[in-house]
């Protein structure tokens, strides 16, 4: 297909030529594989609505983002039905969740029911905001962030400190619905404490300059929160131990910056970009390998995928410029390398089983998701 639309190029006067955009092949190929991924997870879904666990919500409302982004969305009896499963799931608190996970679940869970646009879900959207938004950590002295893990969100019950990716995926719920909670028909809706959130982020990440937690190098990539990072640690010549960040809670934090609205020109948000830029890969999730196990960089793979296409998209870049000057079209290549790692059934999965990713129906809606976020980005 490409080799054609390249001849086809060549024989077109200008004026054509002008009109076929340089990612015409992959969005047809992305195109394809987005139906082929959301058929696959169609065909997963349980007689009653809902896909692999009822006590995690988040499988359905994953797949009914994915179903609702498609190019070639059509009104389906099998996404209403699963709509009116996940509604159903909603909490007296507002969570929308099984058994456990209530912040992760109901984030998730509002991503999806805004996808939609329908307001008449909008009750059960304002109600899980206040869910998450009530869920922001504010221990010791109240509003005061005397606690290291103040103003940001976790997995909630038994979990009990704030990490960076339940705060990103918090934050990205709360700011794609809050024109519902902005409507003045809503009335009077809560809000979370924007500067508090921030503070949190500037906590989680390798910058001196505005953390003022020990134990951190200085880069400006991400940690999972403060005081933790999933990579490890590096030993410094004089013996220090310091956190090592990694990809996908770096493009996190990127997104979560960008939500909170700090500016681009912020020493956080040009730090961290720095970092992904100099770390930039399609092949791993940078920062999780070892020279002595490199296949840790597989861990977390299709989840850094998904927050990689959103992270680079809200920044607005196009092309990102590397350590060494050359700039990369990261919409190609991440594209590309999901498109190859497509399965004969239209699924995705990682051989790496940490954080969930061994299970085709998650993988493949990260999968599906990603290539929709990078089809829906592309310029015209």
């Amino acid at each position: 297909m490409k080799i054609l639309l390249s001849i086809l190029a060549l024989t077109l006067p200008l004026t054509a030529q002008t009109k076929i955009t340089p990612y015409l092949s992959i969005k047809l190929e992305m195109k394809r594989a987005i139906e082929r991924g959301n058929t696959y997870l169609k065909n997963q879904q349980n007689k009653e609505g809902y896909w692999r666990d009822t006590k995690y919500p988040a499988y359905t409302a994953l797949a009914l983002t994915a179903a609702m982004r498609s190019p070639s969305y059509e009104k389906s009896a099998y996404i209403d039905q699963a709509y009116q499963w996940l509604v159903k799931q909603q909490k007296d608190d507002g969570g929308i969740y099984g058994k456990g996970l209530g912040t992760y679940n109901t984030a998730t869970s509002i991503v999806a029911l805004v996808a939609t646009g329908d307001k008449t879900y909008n009750p059960v959207i304002l109600k899980a905001r206040r869910f998450l938004i009530n869920q922001q950590t504010d221990w010791d002295t109240k509003g005061e962030a005397d606690n290291k893990y103040d103003g940001g969100i976790g997995y909630g019950g038994s979990y009990n400190h704030s990490d960076m990716s339940n705060t990103y995926l918090s934050i990205e719920a709360l700011r794609l619905s809050r024109h519902i909670a902005q409507d003045d028909a809503s009335g009077k809706q809560p809000e979370l404490d924007w500067e508090a959130a921030i503070q949190f982020i500037s906590r989680t990440q390798n910058l001196k300059e505005t953390n003022d937690q020990p134990g951190i190098s200085n880069d400006g990539s991400m940690n999972y929160f403060p005081g933790d990072s999933k990579a490890g640690h590096d030993v410094r010549p004089d013996g220090t131990k310091v956190l090592r960040g990694y990809g996908s809670m770096s493009y996190a934090g990127l997104l979560s910056m960008i939500y909170a609205e700090l500016n681009e020109k912020d020493i956080r948000v040009t730090a961290v970009k720095k970092w992904l830029a100099e770390h930039y890969t399609v092949q791993e999730n940078p920062g999780l390998a070892t020279k002595e196990n490199p296949a840790l960089g597989q861990q977390g793979l299709y989840y850094y995928y998904h927050v990689m296409a959103k992270g680079l998209a809200a920044a607005n870049i196009d092309k990102l410029t590397l350590k060494d000057g050359k700039q990369v079209d990261w919409r190609n290549d991440l594209a590309n390398k999901i498109l190859t790692n497509q399965r004969e059934d239209g699924s995705w999965i990682n051989k790496n089983s940490r954080w969930w990713e061994s299970d085709p129906v998650l993988v493949t809606a990260y999968g599906v998701l990603t290539l929709e976020q990078i089809y829906h980005s592309i310029p015209e």
